[in-house]
């Protein structure tokens, strides 16, 4: 990959200190870089540290006189390929939202003209925050912004949850996966993901479903959307937060998501994603009252749903279809098995016997299998997991197609 002239800028909180490894791993994979630190950012980690890994002079301040004597503030939106913010607090997102040059980063932000990507990071509590999200959704629409992340997990003031920043070498490579022109790996498609599960109503309080969480689901549509593309997801019911950017189209039924999902095929779809854990059976009858205990046992008749996967693998103009596959054992065989009688792209398979991973865990372990090869992902959070899947599934994609 050509050389990038990559401008980092380093806010305030904590995860300042994961910059430093993040600017190491960008020198390695060939790129230029310059730092530029917030006032905030230099309460946790001094220049010196930037400057050393860097090999370039680090900037801290809009007013510097000899650096402004050549507008130097306008030199660095001019020489940046990219600008990168990681970790970008919430009080940085809520200045760029609204236009602010009242420091040297924001105000290079307002003059350059080249892609900005943030990494956010923060308490769970400001990332869930209304105004938090009203600022993101600001940034979401401006062609110029991309957001990248955050992780969800154990945070340094003790709480878990989203705000985490992704860690370096998700991001470096997210810097390697983005083209020379700035337009992410998949700029100008649109990729349709199911996540979630199905419920199969017996009567009006009782359903059949499993324990799909879609956080695997809801993680690859924010890779995706942070990737260029345009994301439709298809939810079953959950409680995660819609990510910044995507349509969500809720369901509750297999045949609810059978058919929004050949709904959205229809209308376009470049790539179809199926994390959603669809229930292969449903009641034969949906009784209208709330059924009582009448004996010992009870026998319900179960008539088998359409398969979504299948179906829109086997549409006339089939996208990219990736598959996933949950399995307790002989995982190479079942995912393998499905890839083919499916006529799948790709497959995803992990192993949800193993404690920690898989179903409403934050972390994941996965084998992705295609026609002609694999690749395996150690155990990692979802999040990160789904940048590298999204990186991996856009190369196939591009491979297949020629783009």
């Amino acid at each position: 990959m050509a050389q990038k002239r990559i401008l980092l800028g380093v806010t305030g909180g904590i995860a300042a200190y994961k910059s430093a490894e993040l600017v190491r791993l960008l020198k390695k994979a060939g790129h230029r870089v310059q730092v530029v630190l917030t006032g905030g950012a230099e309460a946790f980690i001094a220049p010196l540290t930037f400057q050393a890994l860097s090999g370039e002079a680090v900037r801290t301040s809009l007013l510097d006189p000899e650096a402004e004597a050549g507008m130097g503030h306008i030199e660095l939106a001019k020489w940046a390929d990219l600008v990168l913010v990681a970790p970008a607090s919430a009080n940085f997102i809520a200045r760029l939202a609204h236009g602010f040059a009242d420091d040297l980063l924001t105000t290079v932000c307002c003059a350059t003209a080249a892609p900005i990507a943030l990494a956010p990071a923060m308490n769970q509590a400001m990332w869930s925050n209304a105004r938090t999200g009203r600022n993101l959704e600001l940034l979401q629409v401006d062609p110029q912004v991309s957001i990248w992340g955050p992780a969800q997990g154990d945070q340094a003031c003790g709480d878990t949850g989203p705000g985490r920043m992704l860690e370096p070498q998700v991001i470096a490579d997210l810097v390697t996966a983005t083209e020379s022109t700035g337009a992410g790996a998949l700029t100008g498609q649109r990729v349709v993901i199911t996540a979630g599960p199905t419920r199969e109503a017996i009567d009006p309080v009782r359903y059949i479903s499993n324990h799909s969480s879609g956080k695997m689901g809801y993680a690859l549509a924010a890779a995706a959307k942070a990737a260029g593309a345009e994301v439709v997801l298809i939810s079953g019911p959950v409680a995660l937060a819609p990510p910044v950017g995507v349509e969500v189209r809720p369901v509750i039924t297999a045949l609810e998501l059978f058919n929004a999902a050949d709904a959205a095929v229809a209308e376009t779809c470049d790539i179809f994603i199926a994390t959603a854990a669809v229930a292969d059976y449903r009641p034969r009858n949906e009784t209208d009252q709330k059924m009582k205990k009448s004996g010992e046992t009870l026998s319900l008749e179960l008539v088998r749903n359409p398969d979504v996967l299948a179906h829109v693998a086997g549409h006339p103009n089939a996208p990219f279809t990736v598959g996933f596959a949950a399995e307790t054992n002989d995982l190479e065989q079942y995912a393998t098995g499905k890839l083919k009688k499916k006529k799948l792209n790709m497959i995803v398979a992990n192993d949800v016997s193993q404690p920690g991973i898989g179903f409403n865990s934050d972390d994941n372990a996965i084998t992705v299998f295609w026609a002609d090869g694999r690749q395996t992902f150690d155990r990692s959070s979802k999040a990160e997991l789904a940048q590298q899947l999204i990186q991996l599934v856009a190369q196939r994609y591009r491979q297949q197609s020629g783009r």
